[in-house]
């Protein structure tokens, strides 16, 4: 179906604007991913305190976040 050219223009513009929103969007994250307080967010989520993390970490970590998992599907 032909779109007259004041539709097309609408439509581009359209685009334009998320594109927009969606690197600001995402500057956004990435600045809230940032800003995180890594202590407090392990304190909500599994209610205890963080023993160690003052050492850099030797690998992604992931093995740690399924041991923790584990942990938590052991308990009642």
């Amino acid at each position: 179906m032909p779109r007259s050219p004041e539709e097309l223009e609408l439509m581009r513009r359209w685009v334009d604007t998320w594109r927009l929103a969606g690197e600001e969007l995402e500057r956004i994250r990435r600045e809230e991913i940032q800003s995180r307080d890594t202590h407090e967010a392990i304190h909500q989520i599994f209610d205890t305190e963080l023993v160690c993390l003052e050492e850099a970490p030797t690998t992604s970590g992931l093995v740690d976040q399924q041991a923790w998992f584990a942990r938590l599907r052991r308990q009642p």
